[in-house]
């Protein structure tokens, strides 16, 4: 081809290279066609503007140009379905991984036992309470005005005064749930690409959440007490990270309860690092009726602690109000992220949840729904340790939602919980949980979600019949 070729017979040579190659792979350089095709840049660049205007190519400044193969299907209206292959160049490497928080069997079919949710069944909802709250939430004059940024300041005193200590309403920033609130305070305390320091293993969401933020989770072990303060200052000196996510009291999904004495260690250990700590405080209202210890962010007095809490767990999954606690510039930075988010949470469900926490009907649910979880934890246990040989419970938690299962030697969590979807009951696959490799097969049941004592023990007997499905195991 010579200098007096047209951009259009470039185009018509490349796109016959392009139907060559698969999607994502890199054409020549500018440079090169122009020494190949002996053609001037000016041609060179309305040929890949024609292309770029097909879709059979996307250009990357910087970077270059790759295919995006084109696969054209008929529709309802004639025309031609919406091409989208070069969205996979344009979107580059910030996936989202969502394996952490979708269930990868999909939707279980009717007649499944769950054992493997993370809300309590709706027979333990205060569903009668919630409905006559919303209702007079939304009576109110100003119902739908606009809400403050940081929430409605007599429901920012009430999680004020839940959480104790010095926390002042002023600390306390309403949010759209727990997720929301650790979404808003990882993308506001670290930067893209910073390390993270989380218990192993931890809530997967909070992982999903971390990695959506560009963060890089770094797993700190746990034993029977909690997250072991000797191993975070390794972490913390090893990986220069600023901050730590943990659950102190009744750790998801172990059920863990950190001491009086590792609490002010590990306090001590991240203000020694100039760190950070986000303490997720999800179950505060799921004891199982003894005492619960005081949060971390209580008892601190230097700022390092940003406290999350959330109602959703105790009440209902639909009520979707957590809130923030924390001091000096990070609040004001957590601020400014939600209102780039969504500016407020909606005002009738701000209204309806201080109706449901000024009413001393909460304090008679949380006390009534201590009794149901401590009932129903000793009941799936039981029937664990009949129905299920060789699998062990890490001891009986003293509150939260589920019972953290090491399996027998030889048994994949993964394949097991797959039979067990065969067999009519879904429990989450223990792998989940962690950053890294997992130590040990485990899994996470839950015993909240059924309906009554029979399901928990006939979903028991379920999980038995499936690993009795494995048959034996070498070794």
């Amino acid at each position: 081809m010579n200098d007096g070729s047209t951009s259009g017979e470039l185009a018509d040579s490349l796109r016959a290279l392009v139907s060559r190659l698969a999607p994502g792979d890199r054409l020549p350089s500018s440079r090169e066609l122009v020494k190949e095709y002996r053609v001037g840049p000016a041609t060179v660049a309305r040929a890949i503007a024609a292309l770029a205007a097909e879709g059979a190519v996307v250009t990357r400044p910087g970077s270059g140009t790759f295919a995006a193969q084109r696969n054209r299907l008929p529709d309802t209206l004639g025309g031609s379905a919406t091409d989208t292959d070069w969205q996979t160049v344009a979107l580059t490497d910030r996936a989202v991984d969502t394996h952490l928080i979708a269930d990868p069997l999909g939707p279980p079919p009717a007649g499944t036992i769950t054992l493997d949710g993370g809300y309590v069944h709706r027979s333990l909802q205060p569903t009668r309470a919630l409905s006559a709250a919303l209702a007079r939430a939304a009576r109110r004059p100003d119902a739908w005005d606009r809400a403050p940024a940081g929430g409605l300041m007599a429901l920012r005193t009430v999680f004020a005064r839940i959480v104790g200590g010095s926390v002042a309403p002023e600390d306390v920033l309403v949010t759209a749930g727990g997720q929301s609130a650790l979404s808003i305070a990882f993308r506001a305390i670290a930067g893209p690409g910073s390390p993270v320091l989380v218990e192993s293993p931890t809530y997967p969401r909070a992982l999903a959440a971390a990695r959506a933020a560009g963060l890089r989770p770094v797993p700190v072990p746990l034993d029977a007490d909690g997250l072991r303060p000797d191993m975070l200052a390794d972490a913390f000196a090893m990986t220069g990270a600023r901050l730590l996510y943990c659950q102190p009291t009744f750790q998801n999904p172990t059920g863990a309860v950190l001491g009086p004495e590792r609490r002010r260690q590990i306090l001590d250990v991240a203000r020694a690092s100039g760190a950070f700590v986000l303490e997720d405080d999800f179950a505060r209202h799921l004891g199982h009726g003894g005492a619960v210890p005081r949060p971390l962010v209580a008892d601190d007095r230097d700022g390092t602690v940003v406290h999350v809490t959330s109602l959703t767990k105790p009440a209902a999954p639909s009520l979707r109000i957590g809130a923030l606690v924390a001091r000096g510039p990070v609040m004001e930075r957590m601020r400014a992220v939600r209102l780039v988010d969504d500016f407020f949470v909606t005002r009738p469900l701000q209204e309806a949840a201080l109706e449901v926490l000024s009413s001393p009907s909460w304090e008679r649910h949380v006390r009534a729904l201590g009794t149901a979880l401590r009932e129903r934890c000793a009941v799936l246990a039981a029937a664990l340790t009949q129905e299920v040989p060789g699998a062990t419970a890490a001891g009986l938690p003293a509150g939260g939602l589920h019972l953290w299962v090491r399996l027998p030697p030889g048994v994949d969590d993964t394949v097991l919980t797959g039979a067990a979807r065969q067999r009519g009951v879904a429990v989450s696959a223990g792998s989940r949980y962690f950053a890294t490799e997992p130590p040990a097969a485990h899994l996470r049941i839950g015993f909240a979600a059924t309906a009554d004592h029979a399901e928990l023990t006939e979903g028991a007997r379920r999980l038995g019949a499936a690993l009795a499905d494995l048959g034996p195991k070498d070794g």
